[in-house]
């Protein structure tokens, strides 16, 4: 058990922009994990989900897969019947790749209460859930924490939809920041965390998904992706929290240069494991 840091997506780096060259490339590099992209569509076939199955096995990536943003269980009927489906698809290949989770943006508040948009995201991942159960699908279904007000995803709110059996939370530190810019300092990633610890106990560190990157934000949150450097995220004082909670899982950098930042966040946490010794 131990934290592995990748890269959202194929590497920049790497010859092929395909996902098969990208899992070679993310080898290469000493990283240990990858999240596939399904971001604009599933669109991969089932022949070569299972040849990146066989590479990933082979040279022991962890992939997870990011489903497709075009996702609301908070919509009306036809906008969630779609979600539904897009988030089955996901699963579905992405189980055939062997990847762990699917990471999911659940959907917006709209004009509903957050405690009624919850409600209706619940009902909608229940069922989601049993239709997976069906199928025989086992990956993990994973609400984002997201980096606007408008958006169903903040820390206690994915922390409590983990009552739905087969769901868990993808903490995306860079998110959690761009609500008011908060969330940057080493008493809060230590407060993130606990919160975290008291809520799924040791497992949800010991199991941890969460992606990672330099933010531009405003009043409204979250803007765009930056690269770490040229961000205002402490990400050196979050590696350093969860070198003191020892956690454990997948770390996904979703910076503009991936690897270059996927691999800084590894020498840094590496570093302070080091330290800690």
């Amino acid at each position: 058990m131990v934290l592995l840091f990748g890269t959202a997506g194929t590497p920049i780096s790497s010859t092929g922009s395909d996902s098969l060259s990208g899992i070679k490339r993310v080898y290469e590099l000493g990283l240990g994990c990858m999240e596939l992209e399904f971001v604009h569509g599933v669109k991969m076939k089932e022949e070569t989900a299972r040849k990146v199955e066989n590479l990933a096995k082979d040279l022991d990536i962890k992939l997870s897969v990011h489903a497709p943003y075009y996702i609301n269980l908070n919509g009306e009927d036809e906008t969630r019947i779609k979600s539904r489906e897009r988030i089955f698809n996901s699963a579905r290949i992405g189980e055939i790749c062997g990847a762990r989770s699917v990471v999911i943006h659940a959907g917006f508040i709209q004009k509903d209460t957050r405690e009624a948009a919850y409600d209706n995201i619940k009902r909608e991942l229940i069922l989601i859930r049993e239709q997976m159960d069906n199928e025989g699908l086992n990956i993990t279904l994973r609400i984002e924490t997201m980096g606007r007000i408008s958006q169903f995803g903040t820390l206690d709110e994915v922390l409590a939809i983990t009552e739905v059996d087969g769901v868990l939370p993808c903490i995306d530190f860079s998110h959690l920041h761009a609500i008011f810019g908060k969330n940057n300092s080493p008493e809060e990633f230590t407060q993130i965390l606990g919160t975290i610890e008291n809520k799924l106990g040791r497992e949800g560190l010991n199991n941890m998904h969460a992606h990672i990157s330099g933010i531009e934000y405003s009043a409204k949150g979250e803007k765009n992706h930056l690269e770490l450097e040229k961000s205002d995220f402490n990400f050196r004082e979050l590696t350093a929290a969860f070198s003191d909670f020892t956690i454990q899982g997948t770390i996904i950098c979703e910076s503009p240069n991936l690897e270059v930042d996927a691999l800084k966040l590894k020498k840094e946490f590496e570093k302070n494991r080091l330290n800690d010794l």
